[in-house]
């Protein structure tokens, strides 16, 4: 038996997500034991990433609660720029900080945060580009391979990917 069958992760998706930063956490994820499940905006069943690889959404945000996970992980690319204009995500993302579920941001994900209210008053990184976003959402932004604030893990890019999925894997208590 798995000692992490039981550690629920949501991995939100919407189109032009930066490919790796779906599937490396996904897979990563799914390797430690997690139960994962790529939850939609619901804009559409099927997301194509920056470079055209297709991911299927399990389920739609419409669909779930932060209750019914552990941990959130939100990729970068431009998907978050499509994310943050779905109310249901960002009400869900805001719902999950509430209850001390583990949020982890890579790249552009930051909007998310700044969206729904996440970044406040948390020390952050993320793709350099909207360091200012960032800032002006509240953050105190800093330019780390990882930073973890409480529940809030942040990443810049793809490099930073293995520093990412460690720092979650702690935070849940996972082997890995």
């Amino acid at each position: 038996m798995n000692t992490n069958e039981g550690i629920r992760v949501a991995v939100l998706v919407e189109q032009d997500y930066q490919d790796l930063e779906v599937w490396y956490p996904l897979l990563r994820m799914r390797e430690a034991g997690c139960v994962v499940t790529t939850v939609g905006s619901g804009t559409s069943g099927k997301y194509h990433g920056k470079y055209g690889y297709p991911v299927e959404a399990d389920t739609d945000v419409s669909k779930v609660t932060a209750a019914d996970f552990d941990a959130v992980i939100i990729p970068g690319g431009w998907a978050p720029d499509f994310m943050r204009r779905v109310p249901g995500v960002i009400s869900f993302v805001a719902e999950a900080n509430r209850a001390g579920k583990v949020i982890a941001a890579i790249c552009h994900a930051g909007w998310v945060l700044a969206s729904a209210g996440v970044a406040r008053g948390r020390t952050v990184t993320s793709f350099f580009a909207i360091a200012d976003d960032l800032r002006n959402a509240g953050a105190e932004w800093v330019d780390r391979e990882v930073v973890v604030d409480g529940n809030l893990i942040t990443a810049r890019k793809p490099d930073d990917l293995p520093a990412f999925c460690k720092a979650i894997l702690a935070a849940l208590g996972a082997a890995g």
